[in-house]
């Protein structure tokens, strides 16, 4: 009974520690939020080439690799190799609009730093990605719910 109690004290104390700790990052990510509509710029950029790579081979500043937590250095980044002018800059991408960049294609690209956030095509219009392929497993799944007579997951 003892063990129990204490097993059931320290998960109490965890939970409030992580529910602290969400507290400030969700408020340290509104102040990064604010700051990033604060600077924004709309670019016209022609975009070269677009890859998920790990911070040390994205070819980005050493300031900015140096400032990023250590954890976060090992992770692949969506970067985006651009022309920006006369200048061809490699600029890190949200994760939502990553895939529907087009490739060597003018864009109006929203830019806060080095970080695009958003964009538009310049010249005509931009095609839309496929949507990605449906693995063995999933079809065999909406098979299943087509004949029971449910409705398919997503």
């Amino acid at each position: 009974m003892k063990i129990f109690l204490i097993i059931m004290a320290v998960l109490l104390i965890i939970f409030v520690a992580l529910i602290i700790l969400g507290k400030k990052a969700q408020k340290k990510q509104a102040e990064q939020q604010q700051l990033m509509e604060a600077n924004k710029q709309t670019v016209p950029m022609l975009i070269i080439d677009k890859k998920r790579m790990k911070m040390k081979e994205s070819g980005l500043p050493q300031a900015v690799i140096d400032q990023t937590p250590k954890l976060m250095r090992g992770q692949k980044l969506p970067i985006v190799k651009a022309k920006v002018g006369p200048q061809i800059m490699n600029l890190v991408c949200d994760e939502k609009i990553f895939d529907t960049i087009p490739l060597k294609k003018e864009v109006k690209a929203v830019v806060s730093g080095i970080f695009i956030t958003d964009f538009k095509g310049l010249h005509g219009r931009l095609e839309t990605p496929e949507a990605p392929k449906k693995g063995f497993w999933k079809r065999m799944v909406e098979k299943a719910q087509e004949k029971a007579g449910a409705t398919p997951v997503k």
